[in-house]
C-alpha cells in the first residue's frame, strides 16, 4: 500500500494479477486502464509475465481528471491499440525535450482524459454506484492515508468514521480481502522501506515518525513481513 502525490495511469498489456485502489481489490488483465488520483492509497502484485507502462501527470497537472479512480478493461482491440498510440505520443512528445514538446504532452494528455472519460461511460461505470461497505472502506482509505503516521490504530480510526472495529474489517475484507489492520500495517510498513532507502534517519526515528509503540516492535513488525530486519535491508539497498 502507498500513495503518490501526482495522479497516474496505469496500462496494462500483458498478463495477469490484483490491484487495490482505495481498498477495493480487482483483477487486473492485458487491456485494463487503471487510473490512480492523487493521494489515493493503492497496491498491486506484478508477476514476471506482466508488462505495461504507467503514466505519471506530475503534481501540478492542470488537465481536468476524474475525480475518482477508474478501473476500466478495453476488450476492443481497436480501443487498446489508441491507448498504446496516445502514451506512445505523450512520450515521443515529453523526450523532445522541447518546450513545444511539453505543451503538445500536455495537450495528449487532455485527449487522454477525455478518452478515459468515454471508455468508462461505455462501460457504464459512471453509472455505478459503490454500496455501502465500500464507500466505508474507501473512507477507511482516506483517512488511513492522512492519519498513519499519528499511531492511530484500527479502533481510532473506526471510532472516527463512527463504526465499531468488527465492522470495518468485515467491510474490508469483502472489499479486498485483507483486514483493515493489514491494510494499515502495509501501508506503514511501505513508508518505512522508503525511509530507510531514500534518508540516513535512525531505525529508532524512522519507528517514531511512523508511530509505533517502540523501536522493537517495529522491527519484530518488518521483519515478520520483509523476512530480514530493518538495518539489514538499508545496508542490502
Amino acid at each position: 500500500m502507498r500513495s503518490l502525490s501526482e495522479p497516474c495511469i496505469l496500462n496494462i498489456t500483458k498478463g495477469m494479477g490484483r490491484i487495490t485502489v482505495a481498498g477495493v481489490t480487482r483483477g487486473y488483465s492485458a487491456g485494463t486502464i487503471v487510473f490512480i488520483p492523487a493521494g489515493v492509497m493503492h497496491g498491486f502484485e506484478v508477476g514476471p509475465h506482466v508488462l505495461g507502462s504507467a503514466l505519471f501527470l506530475g503534481r501540478d497537472c492542470t488537465v481536468q481528471l476524474p475525480p475518482q479512480p477508474q478501473h476500466i478493461r478495453l476488450r476492443d482491440v481497436v480501443a487498446q491499440q489508441e491507448m498504446n498510440m496516445m502514451l506512445e505520443m505523450v512520450a515521443r512528445e515529453l523526450d523532445a525535450g522541447t518546450a513545444s514538446g511539453q505543451r503538445a504532452a500536455v495537450h495528449y494528455v487532455g485527449l487522454l482524459s477525455v478518452w478515459l472519460e468515454r471508455q468508462a461511460e461505455a462501460a457504464g461505470i459512471t453509472a455505478q454506484r459503490p454500496d455501502a461497505a465500500h464507500r466505508l472502506v474507501a473512507r477507511f482509505t482516506d483517512v488511513m492515508e492522512r492519519n498513519f503516521r499519528l499511531g492511530a490504530g484500527v479502533a481510532e480510526i473506526a471510532a472516527e468514521l463512527g463504526v465499531t472495529p468488527t465492522h470495518l474489517t468485515r467491510c474490508c475484507r469483502a472489499a479486498s480481502g485483507r483486514s483493515a489492520i493489514e491494510l494499515l500495517q502495509d501501508r506503514r510498513l511501505f513508508e518505512a522501506r522508503q525511509m530507510l532507502s531514500d534518508t540516513k534517519l535512525p531505525v529508532g526515528q524512522i519507528s517514531a515518525a511512523l508511530g509505533f509503540t517502540s523501536a522493537a516492535y517495529f522491527t519484530r513488525a518488518f521483519q515478520n513481513q520483509t523476512g530480514i530486519s530493518p538495518s539489514t535491508f538499508r545496508k542490502a539497498g
